[in-house]
């Protein structure tokens, strides 16, 4: 793709965020679009965010898990950016109209304490650089329609991202073995899922690694402060008005999102 294809996608995207409508699959647009296009079209988005005063606060890894990568059709992760918009506090009422069409996901939070710069980061350093743990609840999203995306499509939509939920718990990596870490998942107060930190690339220490030696080779740092989410334990679960979704993770606590029901019509009008 040249430059001006990209741009013409990013906007497509961009448009979808704007209106609530999604686009058709980039690949049928687009038949020879490869990953380093994806990451080209989600960077001139993440510009375009930038520009418009929004302030970065992390990274999403999407895609860590066997079950995920399964779901989506994927062989492999892949990486977004967490913009500070897409924060929502726990247990607050989330609008469901603010995304086209959500799913959810539990993953463990990693919030770093020092800057970390690849290629070349190993598991060691990438737990060095770990200040706290937290549960959290990513929602994802798509702007490509009905989901149908490959792994050049939700690249391109920033890994799929929608929100996150932080739980309020942090925890200390000393003596934490993450990749134990078991999490079941309700919907509604009935276990829907359970899963472990080892389905994220084994460990999601591995899965900080690979984001920081991976985002090193485009010039990119991980920085301290930020949140990186390392990929869901779970196969994503689809969100409706009125949920409560939460995660209870052993031995880091637990993390809850409340959805809002849908606003009546009276409601949308005024």
């Amino acid at each position: 793709m040249n430059e001006s294809s990209c741009a013409e996608a990013a906007g497509a995207l961009l448009e979808a965020y704007r209106t609530g409508e999604p686009v058709k699959p980039l690949v049928a647009e687009y038949p020879d679009i490869t990953m380093d296009d994806a990451y080209a079209i989600q960077q001139v988005q993440l510009q375009s965010w930038l520009d418009s005063g929004l302030v970065l606060k992390g990274h999403k890894i999407g895609l860590t898990s066997a079950a995920m990568q399964q779901q989506m059709g994927v062989d492999q992760p892949d990486f977004g950016v967490l913009l500070e918009n897409m924060f929502y506090p726990e247990f607050s009422p989330i609008p469901v109209e603010a995304f086209i069409q959500p799913r959810i996901e539990p993953e463990i939070g990693l919030v770093l304490g020092r800057d970390l710069t690849g290629p070349g980061v190993t598991i060691a350093e990438a737990a060095a650089a770990v200040d706290f743990v937290l549960p959290a609840l990513e929602i994802i999203d798509s702007r490509i329609e009905d989901w149908k995306i490959s792994i050049t499509d939700t690249i391109a939509d920033n890994a799929s991202s929608g929100g996150v939920v932080l739980g309020s718990s942090p925890t200390p990596l000393t003596g934490s073995n993450l990749a134990l870490v078991g999490c079941n998942l309700y919907g509604n107060g009935a276990l829907v899922a359970s899963g472990a930190g080892g389905a994220v690339l084994g460990s999601p220490l591995l899965a900080v690694a690979w984001l920081a030696n991976t985002v090193g080779q485009h010039g990119v740092t991980l920085r301290a402060g930020h949140v990186v989410l390392t990929g869901s334990v779970t196969r994503a679960q689809v969100v409706v008005p009125g949920d409560t979704w939460s995660a209870q993770f052993a031995g880091l606590g637990s993390v809850t999102a409340r959805f809002a029901l849908a606003p009546t019509s009276s409601e949308k009008n005024s």
